[in-house]
């Protein structure tokens, strides 16, 4: 929106030609949303708390939560607000890349909202049941793989390129709308399944976000793209503005969601961020980053996928809680402790996802 004011204003002054720039605008998508997610947050909290909008924590879990019964939930609507206002800011809006993102981020975001909705406002304890929640995270993951498949432009944008190896391009066909799907309801499903400490889910999506939004600058410039044998995907440059609003309405969020956490995120959040995640890598060909660099996600769907799988088959539990992150606060580990440690293995695992780049 205001690209198209500054190419208009060019016309007057040259000076306006530097928000053509992508890093210009990267930046001011952080800026802008961070500058939004703390200006609403207060008013959000307040509204929430006057409302009555608050968690239910489960009583089989850790003690130490039964203290954040009550807190405001549905937090996650001020991140989702911040992104879409910063994105529809600075974003060039006739790429379609942007369009499909934003779209799906919504879109899951709505899903998680009529879940939070039903479990909070009408007490439904169920929420949105699992198979109507899974039905419509389906039908929007398969528009959007969809979507990406029939508009693609180029064969490197359906093919499977896999990291270290840069001679072995898989080319998917209709495959690349199945991996899609699984990328991006996984990825989903993830995050939110890792959002049950204050801040343990937002800040690794914010370091995952930052380090794909350096993959979607690369990717969308020819000669880094050459350069570093990365597929060059045209336009997905521009998704480093998404990129940005998510890291600004994330660290904006994490102000409030920090221990002792004055507002959570809410299904609202995680499962609109873990799509958006999703979307980006198939974007710029990177799932398998993705699966690097979120592996704090990976680690904790895989802890209740293991300890379901043990339970039916056994009786017996593999950990003493699922998802990981409680067995363990149940193991004696004071719930920051948890949390900044997780924050430093996705450092550390953003780093490996980054290394890839060079190392082929």
């Amino acid at each position: 929106m205001l690209l198209l004011l500054a190419e208009y204003l060019q016309q007057f002054h040259k000076g306006f030609a530097v928000f053509q720039y992508l890093t210009l605008r990267g930046i001011l998508g952080v800026l802008t949303a961070l500058i939004l997610s703390l200006w609403m947050g207060p008013w959000l909290i307040r509204t929430l708390q006057l409302r009555q909008i608050g968690q239910a924590v489960r009583t089989d879990g850790p003690q130490s939560h039964l203290s954040k019964s009550g807190t405001p939930t549905m937090g996650g609507a001020l991140i989702l607000s911040a992104i879409a206002i910063s994105t529809l800011l600075w974003a060039d809006l006739s790429n379609r890349y942007v369009w499909v993102v934003l779209a799906v981020t919504l879109l899951f975001g709505a899903i998680g909202w009529v879940d939070d909705y039903r479990k909070v406002i009408e007490k439904n304890s169920r929420g949105l049941p699992s198979r109507w929640k899974y039905f419509w995270q389906s039908v929007f993951g398969l528009g959007a793989a969809l979507f990406l498949y029939m508009t693609a432009q180029t064969p490197v944008e359906t093919t499977l390129i896999l990291p270290l190896l840069k001679n072995i391009e898989i080319p998917l066909g209709i495959g690349f709308v199945v991996l899609t799907y699984f990328v991006i309801v996984g990825s989903s499903n993830a995050v939110n399944l890792t959002d049950g400490l204050d801040g343990l889910a937002i800040m690794p999506t914010v370091m995952v976000g930052g380090g794909l939004g350096i993959f979607c600058y690369l990717s969308g410039n020819t000669n880094f793209a050459e350069y570093l044998l990365i597929p060059y995907v045209p336009g997905a440059g521009e998704l480093i503005v998404f990129c940005g609003a998510l890291i600004g309405a994330g660290l904006g969020f994490l102000w409030f969601n920090t221990y002792p956490a004055q507002v959570f995120m809410g299904d609202v959040g995680a499962l609109a961020l873990g799509a958006a995640l999703g979307t980006i890598a198939v974007i710029v060909r990177q799932e398998v980053v993705l699966f690097i660099m979120g592996g704090v996600f990976v680690m904790e769907t895989l802890s209740v996928m293991i300890q379901v799988a043990s339970f039916k088959l056994t009786g017996k539990r593999v950990f003493r809680m699922a998802p990981i992150h409680h067995h363990f606060e149940l193991k004696g580990w004071p719930e920051p402790r948890v949390i900044v440690r997780f924050w430093i293995i996705t450092v550390i695992l953003v780093l490996i996802g980054l290394a890839t780049l060079k190392l082929r």
